[in-house]
């Protein structure tokens, strides 16, 4: 009696066993999906991902080639718990099999979501969401420009707020998209122009609504490290209110939709020209005020000076009187009025104080308090 050992027939090389494994298994696996936590995970320069799916009884090595994990938006990690889409490979020359994954989420929770908290928790801890680095906004700014796709409709919300409210700021498009592949690359290529355009003192990030993933351009940090190393003070202004992106936390000013961006970013023109008039007529009343006070005053100071001028005038008719009477009290004629006389030589002009002085028969004029006298010596006398 002849066993299977016994027989030559049936029997296989490594390479046709492995072969028929090979094809039994990748026939059967073709479309598989495993749930397992990920550990081992290795990130080599080819681009591919390695790692193994595990659970408490089991491991499954796994790979994920360049373009496919180039796709990958969230963070995989060791010990992050996921599920994977993939087919089941067998590679012969170490009769291994693994899992080629075509997609991966993390379990419990959606792979945007998951990627947008982990790239939250990450800038948070470098501190691009500080308020301390928020810039102020111009409040008169020259020029603006707008990054955004020019045929969204966001674009056209945004135009139309900012001509209704100041018409005196330029708006330049600097076009991009804000949607699918490459999107990321190209608005943080248009912030970094937008700063090298000369006058532009505010730019504005801007698109319509969307679903998360519509939005998720404004998630991806090469768009967050362009915002925060941007010169220029940023609004974003993406989505609807309920939409929230890295992009807005990380701006200097976050707007609830593009048509609020047109609203914050210049003054409303009617509520300027009435401050406007407010000031105008508060500087009328003040000026007024100013020519009433200087009048008054004007009409003090004259008083004051007429009345200072009739004090002097009063004062000096008071010096000028005891003048005079000092001058009258040393006047000769006042000496005259008294009693006495002055006598004069025949010129009227040599006083006669000595008798000596005179001989008989010489004129001589008296001069009286009322009138004068002409008359000639007949006799004299002299003291001793």
């Amino acid at each position: 009696m002849s066993t299977l050992f016994d027989l030559d027939e049936g029997i296989n090389t490594v390479s046709e066993l492995t072969a028929r494994i090979k094809s039994t298994l990748e026939r059967s696996f073709d479309e598989v999906v495993v749930r397992g936590e990920i550990s081992g995970l290795a990130r080599p320069r080819s681009g591919h991902v390695y790692l193994n799916l595990k659970d408490d009884a089991a491991s499954l090595r796994a790979v994920l080639w360049k373009a496919t994990a180039q796709r990958v938006v969230f963070d995989m990690h060791d010990g992050l718990a996921v599920r994977a889409w993939g087919s089941i490979n067998v590679y012969a020359p170490r009769g291994e099999y693994q899992l080629t994954i075509k997609r991966i989420e993390p379990e419990g929770i959606g792979p945007l979501e998951l990627a947008f908290r982990q790239m939250f928790a990450r800038l948070h801890a470098e501190g691009l969401f500080d308020p301390e680095r928020k810039r102020p906004l111009p409040r008169f700014p020259r020029r603006l420009a707008v990054v955004t796709s020019p045929t969204g409709a966001a674009v056209h919300d945004f135009l139309r707020v900012l001509g209704r409210r100041w018409a005196a700021t330029d708006a330049l498009i600097v076009p991009a998209k804000v949607q699918g592949e490459g999107a990321a690359k190209e608005i943080a290529a248009a912030i970094e122009l937008a700063n090298r355009i000369n006058g532009v003192d505010l730019i504005i990030v801007t698109r319509g609504g969307g679903s998360l993933e519509d939005l998720w351009a404004f998630n991806e940090e090469t768009v967050a490290r362009a915002i925060a190393g941007s010169k220029l003070p940023v609004i974003s202004a993406v989505g609807h209110e309920v939409d929230v992106t890295i992009a807005d936390h990380v701006a200097d000013f976050r707007a609830l939709t593009p048509s609020e961006a047109g609203e914050r970013c210049v003054p409303d023109a009617r509520e300027v020209q009435h401050r406007l008039d407010v000031l105008r007529d508060s500087l009328k009343r003040g000026l007024r005020d100013r020519v009433s006070d200087a009048r008054l005053d004007l009409e003090k100071l004259s008083d004051r000076i007429d009345q200072a001028m009739r004090r002097q005038i009063e004062a000096r008719r008071h010096h000028v009187a005891r003048m005079a009477a000092s001058l009258e009290a040393l006047s000769p004629l006042g000496v005259l009025a008294r009693g006495y006389s002055l006598t004069t030589a025949a010129d009227g002009l040599t006083v006669i104080r000595d008798a000596s002085n005179i001989k008989t028969g010489d004129q001589i004029i008296t001069r009286l308090a009322k009138g004068r006298l002409t008359s000639r010596v007949e006799a004299q006398e002299t003291e001793r």
